[in-house]
C-alpha cells in the first residue's frame, strides 16, 4: 500500500494467473510485450506460489520473470511452502535452485505463524451474526 501511495508502479498477480497470462502471450506472440510491461514495474507481487503445480513451460516462464526482476525491481512472493518443497511446484531441482538463488539473495524472509487471518475473520463474523439472531425464551 505504501509503495502505491508513493506513486510507484506496482502489479499484483496470483502466480497461477501470471503463468496463464505468460503462456497466452507466448501463444499469441506477445510475450516480449508483456515482459517489457513487467520490467517497467517498481514492485511485482506474486501471491500463492505453491498452491497449484506449474507445467514445465509455466515454470520456465515464471523463472524468466523472476530472473528479470532480480536486482532490477522489488519482488514480493507469498507461499505456504518451505523452500525444500518448491521443486513440487516448479518441477525441476535445477530451476528451483536457480529461482531460490535469485529470490533469496539480498532478501527479507518473513515467516508467519498462527491462525489464518481469513479464518479469524470468518469466526468473528460468525460470532457477530449468531449474537444478532432472535432468541426464543420460555
Amino acid at each position: 500500500m505504501a509503495t502505491c501511495g508513493q506513486g510507484k508502479r506496482v502489479r499484483f498477480y496470483q502466480v497461477t494467473e501470471l503463468i496463464t497470462q505468460l503462456m497466452e502471450a507466448r501463444e499469441q506472440r506477445e510475450l516480449t510485450r508483456l515482459k517489457k510491461q513487467l520490467a517497467k514495474l517498481d514492485l511485482l507481487i506474486l501471491d500463492e506460489l505453491g498452491y497449484v503445480p506449474a507445467s514445465k513451460l509455466g515454470s520456465e516462464l515464471l523463472f524468466d520473470v523472476i530472473s528479470t526482476a532480480y536486482e532490477r525491481f522489488s519482488l514480493i512472493v507469498t507461499t505456504n511452502l518451505p523452500f525444500e518443497n518448491w521443486t513440487e511446484v516448479l518441477g525441476s531441482e535445477r530451476l528451483t535452485g536457480a529461482t531460490l538463488d535469485r529470490l533469496t539473495h539480498r532478501c527479507h524472509i518473513l515467516e508467519t505463524t498462527g491462525e489464518s487471518y481469513r479464518l479469524q475473520d470468518a469466526k468473528r463474523r460468525h460470532t457477530k451474526s449468531s449474537s444478532k439472531q432472535p432468541r426464543l425464551t420460555k
